[in-house]
């Protein structure tokens, strides 16, 4: 779900404490912020943006960032390996109800926002598990904590699936290899993960990689470009509907005649429900977390103010929702119901060989790549924070962690079966906690300017048990769904 959330280390909590804050309901200006903090890290769609690793000069720093850039880094926060699923999505619900529940996600995800913004301000901190510090004691932190620290491995472990699934298309496609042992998928991600992210890894600072945001955002508008290029090129059905081991003939033409019962084949579903549908919100809930970003985004922004920041997120969220639904559309309308849950591997079957898609799977790899060493930094502080606060720094204990993070992942990414699952999972857990529960739980403890019983506090606390309800529907439908579809899982691929 989804290309990319920015948390600061827990060690620089302290710097970044918010000395002075207006209560005055008729002013939103938070010029009065203390700002003092340093370097950012990106986490779940997570890559480092040069414009928020700037770091202040003085206790009452205004922010630099324009609009305009504060826009592009929360949606570059947003935009993540989570739009390769939708059109995945798409098709185990339909295109009205998928478009439903996208406007609806994305919808929630603007008003948890709110949230966010308002508790921010008189919360204190600009710091997501300061706050739940705050609201709820270590209980509060830990579940900030474990939410961001679970949402950042489920980020990692989806770049790799795109390795896993991606890089053994490409060396196929340059050495014309079949059924090599290297061209092996999980092969291949251990070789990527020991070789050039785990090196990365091992450094104490990756400003150099901060061109790699705006690089990823371009990889997928190239994507999504492509992909509806490639709509306009290929029939319906494709020959891999009708005959599985078939591929279109060199110019792209069917090589067998369509058959009169493949015209349900290539017609769209409005509506469809069945065992896959489960993992269609959680999906869309993984697409859409950019709120540990928000902070430190808000915070950056040149004259900001509360309202100046929603407005920030109302434009991104509307740009994301516009290529979200644009990359659903087409993957679904190329493909139907034989959509993988990772759309670029769905193309190996129609292509041996396609310059424009090699290009887009280049232009992924790299990306995801050299945005997996980024997500793990704000993994490996938070742990050192936790577990080693206060302690100086240590080599071995730096290298030893980033080691036992990329393993563990490298462990999910060859055992879990489809990155469905992750999507899912992840969706359904700590992406729930971040959009739902913990915004509006924080709201709730810590906004004491609004009455208990007004409208605003009444909707937080519905908005609060519908995270609840769905946090624990949508993951037993999908746990019910391991159990009773296996088969579904291992076909994913």
């Amino acid at each position: 779900h989804s290309l990319l959330c920015i948390t600061f280390r827990l060690n620089t909590m302290d710097r970044m404490e918010l000395k002075k804050v207006s209560m005055e309901a008729d002013d939103d200006s938070t010029d009065s912020l203390d700002c003092r903090y340093t370097e950012p890290m990106d986490s779940e769609k997570a890559t480092i943006n040069r414009s928020v690793q700037h770091t202040a000069k003085s206790p009452s720093h205004p922010g630099h960032a324009s609009f305009g850039m504060s826009v592009f880094n929360l949606s570059n926060a947003i935009m993540g390996s989570g739009i390769l699923g939708l059109s995945y999505a798409m098709a185990n619900t339909g295109i009205v109800l998928f478009s439903i529940l996208l406007f609806g996600v994305a919808a929630l995800s603007l008003y948890s926002v709110h949230l966010l913004l308002v508790t921010a301000k008189e919360g204190g901190s600009l710091i997501y598990e300061k706050l739940g510090e705050r609201a709820f004691g270590w209980p509060g932190k830990m579940a900030a904590f474990g939410s961001i620290t679970l949402q950042n491995i489920g980020a990692m472990s989806s770049y790799l699936f795109i390795v896993k699934y991606e890089l053994p298309e490409v060396i196929r496609a340059f050495l014309g290899l079949e059924q090599k042992w290297y061209l092996d998928g999980n092969y291949l991600v251990v070789f990527v993960s020991m070789g050039v992210i785990l090196p990365l890894s091992l450094l104490k600072n990756l400003g150099y990689l901060g061109y790699t945001s705006g690089f990823s955002l371009s990889c997928m508008v190239f994507f999504l470009g492509v992909l509806i290029y490639k709509k306009t090129q290929l029939p319906c059905p494709l020959p891999f509907m009708l005959h599985p081991a078939s591929n279109l003939s060199a110019n792209g033409s069917s090589l067998y005649p369509a058959s009169n019962h493949s015209a349900d084949m290539c017609t769209p579903k409005y509506f469809i429900f069945n065992s896959q549908t489960a993992y269609t919100v959680p999906i869309l809930a993984f697409a859409f977390v950019c709120h540990p970003e928000v902070l430190p985004i808000y915070s950056e922004l040149k004259d900001r103010s509360r309202k100046k920041m929603q407005r920030v997120s109302n434009l991104s969220i509307l740009a994301m929702l516009i290529m979200y639904m644009l990359s659903a559309l087409f993957g679904y309308l190329t493909f139907y119901e034989n959509v993988e849950a990772e759309l670029l591997h769905t193309f190996t079957k129609v292509y041996k060989f396609d310059t424009l898609l090699l290009m887009v799977r280049l232009a992924v790899l790299t990306a995801v790549t050299l945005t997996v060493p980024i997500v793990l930094f704000p993994i490996r502080s938070s742990i050192i924070t936790l577990l080693c606060n206060g302690q100086e720094f240590s080599w071995l204990r730096h290298i030893f962690i980033a080691a036992a993070i990329l393993v563990f992942n490298n462990l999910l990414v060859i055992f879990v079966p489809t990155i469905r699952d992750i999507f899912g999972f992840i969706g359904s857990s700590a992406a729930t906690m971040l959009i739902f529960i913990l915004p509006a739980g924080f709201y709730l403890k810590l906004v004491k300017s609004v009455p208990m019983k007004s409208p605003q506090k009444i909707s937080a606390a519905i908005f609060l048990v519908v995270g609840f309800i769905f946090m624990i529907v949508s993951l037993s439908l999908i746990v019910m769904d391991w159990i009773h579809n296996p088969s579904a899982s291992s076909g994913g691929h």
